[in-house]
């Protein structure tokens, strides 16, 4: 359990959020969401111990270990994956530590054997001789196979050392897990793995994450920070998403009719105050004008883009033929003999751990990379656009506004008014438009691509990782406005529920080939599963 206490958080004289008061009980899980900036790693430090509230106080049940999911991928490059993991329970680990060091003194004494039998006593208690069978199979779950169990974590690659940073955050039954973006980086199998992890596990679970389907999954409650305070609510985020629109929605409709009222009352006053007769009905409305209760709706950090794709023409029959691609890059086969043919209407997903083979793919039809053998031919009314995965070279270098860089690719209008309108959809106001645009955040580049996708008008999206940093609130308005869009879409992604809503047909690069399946992602993932 943990208790949270009237904690406030200041930074430079701005209050991050004030009295808050949650407790965290054992058995359930917790998901923190709110917008970009709004506090949620920040709030998982203060739960940790790393940084201090301004005011107020945390408690932790007495005796129980907290385990947080570490997000330096470098910080142990000089130890073995298994003693990364082992260090998950820091005594457990300065026991072993201790214990071996003892075992190799050349003048071992009469002291040093009493002190051994007491860490061999401690070790045995907490369960000692099994913790390494215990994190093989946490980092098997994973999918880091025994093999790589002795390696060095500086020989791993990135998204293996997430895995074991993950591993070792989850390893050894500790009684609160916190994990900031756990499935970032994961492909299914880990996050499945995860997830059934996660529903079986007896401690408090606190999650940061921005992957919708797995907060549905696996959490019991939310922890929403929003309006410069922490509430906390029943149920997973899509309740959390309907319950919330719901009561606005409810605030808004009363407050409707309250100034309905407010007018009517008005006007009886203003047309009877001066009338002797009536100047007491009209002083008691006076009254009753002053009491009504009309709430005031606190101003929310979250902004939901506006996301519409708008196709200029509708594509005829032939969408798109691939025949006989094959591409090597550094050496390294990526495609080989692929050959494909888009209907219309295919809203086709690329998945699968092969992200290289992916990415290469969406450049070549997109044209950004001739293939080594094969042909794609693209249907004579089709257009195509396409965001890619890395957007650097629509950046660098460019010292242009954002209304400037935008009037490049607005083929309809160029005039200022319209670029601001359409700006302002997705969330750039006031002066924002006038930003330089190499100074843009990475979530503001991405609604900038979005926004010159939109400009475009094209009938084919070819989309590589869209969803890379934007938040929950982008995340959504680009989900509903693929699932609108009536023309075609291939793109890579890694949401669950991104990719379940939005494609009907899913393909990924194997070792043995491609595969291809006209159906949903879960369908696939379920055929998957029954194969093996």
């Amino acid at each position: 359990m943990i208790q949270v206490e009237e904690v406030s958080l200041q930074f430079g004289g701005s209050k991050l959020f004030a009295n808050v008061n949650l407790t965290f009980n054992d058995g359930n899980c917790y998901g923190v969401i709110g917008a970009n900036g709004a506090g949620k790693s920040t709030f998982l430090r203060l739960l940790s111990g790393e940084l201090e509230p301004s005011t107020g106080q945390i408690h932790m049940k007495k005796g129980q270990r907290m385990s947080v999911l570490r997000q330096d991928q470098n910080q142990y490059d000089a130890f073995s994956v298994m003693h990364t993991v082992l260090q998950g329970n820091a005594r457990l680990y300065e026991i072993m530590t201790e214990k071996d060091a003892l075992y190799m003194k050349p003048d071992f004494s009469d002291e040093d054997g009493i002190r051994a039998s007491e860490l061999e006593g401690e070790f045995a208690e907490m369960n000692g001789w099994e913790a390494e069978s215990d994190a093989s199979k946490v980092l098997q779950g994973l999918g880091i196979p025994v093999a790589l169990h002795e390696m060095m974590m500086g020989e791993l690659d990135g998204r293996q050392k997430v895995k074991v940073l993950l591993a070792q955050a989850l390893f050894g039954k500790p009684d609160i897990v916190l994990l900031d973006e756990p499935t970032n980086n994961l492909d299914y199998n880990s996050i499945d793995w995860l997830q059934d992890f996660l529903l079986d596990f007896e401690g408090t679970t606190i999650i940061v994450s921005h992957d919708r389907y797995f907060l549905n999954t696996v959490c019991t409650h939310i922890v929403d920070i929003d309006y410069g305070k922490i509430q906390m609510y029943v149920g997973n985020y899509d309740f959390w998403y309907d319950a919330s629109h719901m009561m606005q929605s409810m605030i808004r409709d009363q407050n409707k009719k309250y100034e309905e009222k407010a007018r009517e009352l008005q006007a009886f006053i203003a047309r009877f105050s001066a009338n002797k007769s009536k100047a007491g009905q009209a002083t008691s409305r006076r009254k009753l004008l002053e009491n009504l209760p009309i709430t005031e709706l606190p101003m929310s950090s979250r902004r939901y883009p506006w996301v519409a794709f708008k196709p200029d023409r509708e594509a005829g029959k032939d969408i798109l033929f691939v025949e006989h691609i094959s591409k090597t890059v550094d050496g390294v086969k990526l495609i080989d003999d692929v050959s494909f043919i888009a209907a219309k209407a295919d809203k086709i997903a690329l998945i699968g751990e092969n992200e290289l083979a992916n990415t290469c793919m969406l450049q070549i039809l997109a044209g950004e990379l001739e293939p080594d053998e094969g042909i794609v031919k693209w249907g004579v009314s089709t257009s195509q656009s396409y965001f890619p995965k890395d957007n650097t070279e629509y950046f660098q270098g460019h010292t242009e506004s954002l209304v400037d860089w935008l009037s490049e690719w607005s083929v309809i209008d160029k005039h200022e008014s319209y670029l601001r309108q359409f700006l302002g959809r997705m969330l750039f106001s006031g002066d924002d438009v006038y930003k330089p645009v190499n100074v843009l955040s990475g979530g503001e580049k991405v609604r900038c691509m979005l926004s010159r996708m939109m400009l475009s008008g094209s009938n084919v999206l070819l989309m590589d990782q869209p969803l890379n940093h934007l938040d929950l609130e982008s995340i959504t308005a680009l989900n509903n406005g693929l699932i609108d869009f009536p023309g075609n879409i291939i793109f890579a992604a890694h949401d669950h529920q991104f990719i379940q809503t939005v494609a009907n047909r899913i393909m990924e690069f194997t070792p043995d080939g491609l595969i291809d399946r006209q159906m949903t992602f879960d369908e696939y993932l379920a055929m998957r599963k029954a194969q093996g």
